[in-house]
């Protein structure tokens, strides 16, 4: 069991996270929620016997304890690249990173239940590629599986649905209760309400670094949920600080994408199999499909960031790829978030000076910012409620306050297109609000355009006009289908 008393534990040189009282049984189900920043992640760390405790009293009695986060993830990719010291393999350098299952089996060497697992959760035909080539959907499943290699009798699980389709999300939530009736005792640390696995006994909710609320789900789920409603009610005034400086717009009968048998490959496997798509001014669409089936790949074309944009019949913004444009040229014209671009912020790097990297849209400020990007900056973290923590490092926040200054990043600009690929893992429901809410009044103003990707059906914004979905033949091949929704 846990049994925790009046505990405060150190989390920064000068935050505590406390815990009035708490116990957690043998095979017990639990879910912890709270906002950003409330010290969700915190409570994972202290379950685990990661921070110091400064006051009161705890006692872990758990012999097989395991835990999984954004963080985790992060830092399994990292020490993956940095095998090659690079991002990208010279000719005829050898690529040594570990195969999947290589980081599956790392803490144990079962190869049978490796294939089961693998299997459970659709990616058994991934065991043998490289681990820091899967999608981010993919890399959690895999994480998923190397965690329940070592049988655990306790699971600490920090924000486990995000980046999973639907029918992953479903399989996962089985295989826990399944956990669960066999004497697991699992923690689910969560930001929505809706996440919460019917199979979970017990609820606590979390506020300011403090748990403040422990009980039966039902009593729990009855009062928080009313006060998280009524909270957004609160965001009809928003407005958004203006760009710096008014982009050069696209004429209308420009069209903002345009692809025409677009084809990727990686290994002789086609990622992208002869999709043909057109973006048009005023048309803001969403992107749906199984994890791995390329839909981060199709933005990545987009972007600028993918290689093999070259060699695809491609247009952005009315000048066909590769005519002799430069990669400023397409970036001046988006805003980007995406899991990978979060990973990829490894810079060290204040929290105001994210927020400005994207005027520059660059990771990092290495150039002079105006006056006027200054002032908007401060505008735009007195809206994210972040004003004290401006000059602090970014990495000093939290997983979701880190995403929230991403997204913002994406906006600060008014870009003639927003591409965001999963902004909203790892957001509370009253944060995911307001960015969908954020989204809608820059759409509003016309002169914006959206790709918005996402697993869960209920995240898109109230904008979106069309839909672009992949539709699984087999594990290696997809086929497309664009549809025009009906207006709101």
């Amino acid at each position: 069991m846990i049994k925790i008393n009046n505990a405060q534990y150190k989390i920064g040189d000068y935050t505590t996270f406390s815990i009035p009282e708490l116990t957690i049984m043998p095979a017990e189900s639990w879910a912890f929620v709270g906002c950003n920043g409330s010290g969700k992640s915190s409570l994972a760390k202290v379950l685990t016997e990661q921070l110091l405790l400064l006051n009161g009293q705890a006692s872990h009695q758990f012999s097989a304890v395991e835990q999984i986060s954004f963080e985790l993830l992060q830092k399994m990719i990292e020490d993956e690249w940095q095998r090659n010291n690079t991002d990208m393999l010279s000719e005829g350098e050898d690529d040594i990173g570990l195969m999947t299952k290589q980081v599956i089996s790392e803490n144990r060497q079962d190869s049978e239940l490796c294939q089961v697992l693998a299997k459970r959760f659709g990616i058994d035909h991934l065991l043998d590629r490289r681990f820091k080539y899967l999608s981010t959907g993919e890399t959690r499943k895999a994480l998923l599986c190397r965690i329940l290699m070592s049988s655990p009798d306790l699971l600490v699980l920090d924000e486990p649905f995000d980046g999973l389709d639907v029918e992953s999300r479903r399989q996962f939530t089985l295989l826990l209760a399944e956990l669960s009736q066999q004497g697991v005792t699992v923690v689910l640390v969560l930001n929505r309400f809706d996440d919460i696995p019917t199979f979970v006994q017990s609820v606590g909710v979390l506020a300011q670094c403090q748990l403040i609320k422990v009980g039966p789900r039902e009593q729990i789920l009855a009062d928080e949920v009313v006060k998280a409603l009524s909270n957004i009610e609160a965001l009809t005034n928003i407005h958004l600080p203006e760009p710096d400086i008014e982009l050069e717009r696209l004429p209308v009968e420009v069209a903002r994408v345009k692809l025409n048998h677009g084809f990727v490959q990686y290994d002789g496997k086609a990622i992208l199999n002869d999709i043909t798509w057109q973006v048009n001014a005023q048309e803001n669409w969403q992107i749906v499909g199984p994890n791995g089936a390329g839909k981060s790949t199709l933005l990545s074309l987009i972007t600028g960031d993918h290689p093999q944009g070259y060699s695809n019949d491609l247009t952005l913004f009315g000048r066909k790829r590769g005519s002799g444009e430069t990669i400023w040229d397409i970036k001046k014209h988006i805003g980007y978030v995406s899991s990978s671009l979060h990973l990829d912020y490894r810079v060290s790097s204040s929290v105001k000076n994210v927020l400005l990297s994207g005027y520059l849209d660059s990771i990092g400020v290495y150039c002079a910012t105006s006056d006027k990007q200054v002032k908007l900056a401060e505008e735009w973290l007195a809206l994210l409620n972040l004003t004290k923590q401006a000059n602090q490092p970014f990495k000093s926040l939290s997983w979701g306050q880190q995403r929230l200054v991403l997204i913002a990043r994406a906006l600060v600009k008014h870009p003639t297109l927003l591409i965001l690929d999963e902004p909203l893992q790892g957001l509370d429901q009253l944060n995911r609000e307001l960015v969908k809410r954020w989204i809608d009044l820059l759409m509003q103003k016309g002169y914006s355009q959206l790709l918005f990707v996402s697993h869960h059906v209920e995240d898109a914004p109230r904008c979106i006009t069309h839909r672009l979905i992949f539709v699984a033949q087999d594990h290696d091949n997809y086929s497309y289908q664009m549809e025009k929704l009906p207006a709101n």
